[in-house]
């Protein structure tokens, strides 16, 4: 049995982890949640990790903010960054191998095809640059690391894209969606299955991975085709825009490439769409 610290735990992210952590029995979570335990107190994580032997840490504590963190830097860099290197202090300390999730926002959005995990770093806006940081500071002090940058993550928890259109398609709201951005819309749920096998199968090729759905979207491209698979798309209101309205500056292009974990791992990642459908087959069921 490996014992595994779960921070976050009530995020989006943290909920998908503890449904997919039913199919790995060998795995024992402990969950904890902001009320828990605040990764920025280096006391509150000495204390954890003091009365309890974890095997791992999956950290899914972030502050996640894009627009507030342009005005709240401080809090910002707070917990994506000096949490972050407490968090990693503390694993090394105890030897415990840290699993991360970080962004595709680390990139400036100048390419055009796909980023590389060794490709150079250039956030444009405060959160982009805070996570780097954070995944900076794990780099210099554990070795046992493996981070994941994902991205436009989306899920039947939490606040999200797919969610916020699920909502404004009930409420008959006319919706402008951007084709500014090209990314790749990925289900949080695949993340998460991944993340536990990961553990479960003591993985040990630590270090920097990608790790989204495959395929490429523009945000029109991804509200369209919620609509699609709905059955909504004859009853919302639904339009382009080349103009999008944001107080932080994000990357044109944030696709990433999977193919080093991919190579690793040997695990194929599934497209967008198809992981889509998925999910909305899956809460239909479940409803």
């Amino acid at each position: 049995m490996k014992k595994v610290l779960l921070t976050g735990a009530h995020g989006q992210l943290g909920q998908c982890i503890g449904d997919a952590a039913l199919e790995f029995p060998e795995l024992n979570l402990f969950y904890a949640d902001k009320s828990q335990l605040d990764i920025t107190s280096a006391v509150s994580l000495k204390e954890l990790f003091e009365l309890h032997s974890f095997d791992y840490c999956i950290n899914t504590a972030a502050y996640t903010n894009v627009e507030k963190a342009e005005s709240e830097r401080e809090m910002a860099f707070s917990v994506n960054a000096e949490g972050v290197k407490y968090l990693a202090s503390k694993c090394k300390e105890h030897d415990v191998v840290l699993l991360h999730i970080s962004t595709d926002y680390v990139f400036d959005g100048k390419k055009r095809t796909p980023y590389l995990e060794n490709d150079g770093v250039g956030p444009i806006n405060v959160y982009g640059a805070s996570k780097l940081r954070g995944e900076q500071y794990i780099q210099e002090i554990w070795e046992k690391h493996f981070i994941f940058r994902t991205s436009w993550l989306y899920s039947q928890y939490g606040q999200n894209f797919y969610k916020a259109m699920r909502q404004f398609a009930a409420q008959g709201k006319k919706l402008s969606i951007t084709t500014e951005q090209l990314g790749t819309p990925t289900n949080a749920n695949d993340l998460a299955k991944f993340l536990c096998f990961v553990i479960a199968n003591e993985r040990k090729e630590y270090g920097i991975y990608h790790f989204s759905n495959e395929g490429i979207a523009t945000w029109y491209d991804f509200a369209h085709s919620i609509f699609v698979a709905t059955g909504e798309l004859d009853t919302v209101k639904l339009a382009k825009t080349d103009h999008y309205r944001t107080f932080a500056a994000r990357p044109d292009y944030s696709v990433m490439s999977n193919k080093k974990l991919s190579a690793i791992f040997h695990l194929s990642s599934t497209n967008w769409i198809e992981s889509l459908h998925e999910l909305i087959k899956d809460t239909n069921n479940n409803k």
